[in-house]
C-alpha cells in the first residue's frame, strides 16, 4: 500500500518519528486483512481482537515530509492462536527504509487468549495471497 508521509508524521527535522513505521505496519496489516475478505470489526463485535504482542522493527533509513511510501505485509506463521507477519516499508527510490516483524494474539474482550474464528484461521492458513499492497 502506498503511505504519503504529512508533516504530523515528523519530527522537527523533517524525519519520520519512529514510532509511526508501527502505524504504517498496522495500516499495512489491516489491509491484508481486507483484502482477504477478513472484516476485522465484525469479529471485534463478536469478541475476537488481535493484539500485538510482539515486535521487531530495524531502521535502515528514515523517510522524510512528503515521501511517498510503499508498505508491504506478509504472513510468515500461523497457528490457531498467533499470525506473524513481516512487513517492508520502501521510498520512490525502492530503497528500504524499515523492515518489521509483528506476532499478533487472538484474544477476548477481557483480555485472555483464545482460538481464531474458523474461517479466519481458513483464509489466512490457504496462504493463496501475495504480500498486501494496496493497489
Amino acid at each position: 500500500m502506498k503511505i504519503r508521509v504529512y508533516y504530523e508524521d515528523t519530527d522537527f527535522g523533517g524525519v519520520v518519528y519512529y514510532a509511526n513505521y508501527l502505524k504504517y505496519m498496522e495500516r499495512s496489516r489491516t489491509e491484508y486483512m481486507r483484502q482477504r475478505g477478513i472484516n476485522l470489526l465484525k469479529y471485534h463485535h463478536d469478541g475476537y481482537l488481535f493484539a500485538v504482542i510482539e515486535a521487531h522493527v530495524r531502521y535502515w533509513r528514515p523517510a522524510r515530509y512528503n515521501d511517498l511510501l510503499d508498505v508491504e505485509s506478509r504472513m510468515t506463521d500461523i497457528s490457531r492462536v498467533t499470525i506473524t507477519f513481516e512487513t517492508t516499508i520502501d521510498n520512490q527510490a525502492h530503497e528500504r527504509l524499515v523492515t518489521g516483524t509483528v506476532r499478533l494474539a487472538c484474544i477476548s474482550a477481557d483480555g485472555k487468549a483464545r482460538r481464531m474464528p474458523d474461517e479466519i484461521f481458513a483464509v489466512l492458513q490457504a496462504g493463496e495471497f501475495p504480500a498486501a499492497s494496496g493497489e
